[in-house]
């Protein structure tokens, strides 16, 4: 039995937030932004959106896309660091939704690498025989949650959902669908990124607003160089475990976290610029939701074609990462 990926979907807002309108407050050049990041122009939701909303877009593309009816998911996996509330979780809200009556759901929380994580999990109901098909969806307003006066986050940041459908197939010849996900965490590094208040350690208070600890911080430097090591060596091992090379990929498609990072790890692993799918010009980095929603582009594009070997791989928050290797 193996999983395979039989449909995909994305979405993004309307409002489409360009590097002027950010660069305004913040002083700087527009240019440099796209220099430094990759980033022309980002999407944001609209006052009246919430995560749900964006994921339950994606979410039905997605099963547009396999050819199903929404309720024949058996379980329903969602990656968001931004959810609609603290509880209950906004996989609910989409099971509730798509009408997935019965259906398994729960949110993952494993911040940019949270679309891997959850494609592993669904994996592994669908390997063990517990479920034959499964949703898994990234979605995230990280706009809600920004210090427009900081630029290390404010011109990286933004929103929107990508989703896969995943189910079980007998497969001969081949292989075929999910070969292999290696996921990681080091959460001595935890500091790199975050939000400091709003949880049961630093509950919301007078002093948290104030002190805005309810926006994003990042320390973007170690951050960058950590993330280019580890994903860099973690390709290596996938690889390797399989008995693959860079010259077997197909296409190679990263967290889309900023141009910078995609070239410096591209670079490092000696992988060919064509191979490297990215479309951070046009949605900026929306977290975890970021690799479904390229997936989707490179799939409706035409960039995947059945028997290529497509590589995934994803850093965020906790610190996580992890990387796939798919027969498409």
């Amino acid at each position: 039995m193996r999983t395979r990926i039989i449909g995909t979907g994305s979405y993004v807002p309307e409002r489409v937030v360009d590097n002027a309108e950010i660069c305004r407050p913040l002083l700087i050049d527009t240019q440099a932004v796209l220099r430094l990041t990759g980033i022309r122009s980002r999407h944001w939701a609209g006052a009246k959106q919430a995560t749900s909303d964006l994921a339950e877009q994606a979410a039905r593309r997605a099963c547009e896309s396999a050819g199903i009816d929404p309720a024949s998911v058996e379980a329903v996996l969602l990656s968001t660091t931004s959810p609609d509330r603290t509880l209950p979780s906004t996989a609910c809200v989409l099971q509730s939704r798509l009408g997935l009556r019965g259906a398994a759901a729960f949110d993952l929380a494993a911040s940019c690498s949270g679309f891997l994580y959850g494609l592993s999990m669904a994996d592994r109901f669908i390997r063990s025989g517990q479920f034959r098909r499964c949703l898994v969806v990234a979605a995230e307003i990280k706009s809600r949650f920004l210090n427009l006066s900081d630029e290390a986050t404010a011109i990286l940041f933004s929103d929107g959902a990508g989703a896969a459908v995943v189910q079980g197939e007998e497969t001969s010849g081949v292989p075929s669908g999910v070969l292999g996900i290696h996921l990681y965490a080091d959460g001595a590094r935890h500091g790199l990124i975050g939000i400091p208040a709003g949880g049961s350690r630093r509950p919301t208070s007078p002093e948290t607003i104030e002190h805005q600890e309810h926006v994003l911080r990042m320390q973007g430097g170690p951050l960058f160089r950590t993330a280019v090591k580890q994903l860099a060596g973690a390709v290596s091992d996938l690889l390797k475990e399989f008995g693959y090379g860079l010259d077997d990929v197909g296409l190679a498609i990263f967290h889309q976290a900023n141009g910078r990072l995609l070239s410096a790890l591209g670079k490092r692993l000696g992988l060919a610029p064509e191979k490297l799918f990215s479309v951070i010009d046009r949605i900026g980095n929306p977290s975890s939701a970021s690799l479904p929603i390229a997936l989707d582009v490179a799939n409706r594009e035409g960039r995947l074609r059945s028997g290529d070997l497509l590589l995934l791989g994803t850093f965020g928050g906790g610190l996580t990462w992890g990387t796939g290797l798919v027969r498409w």
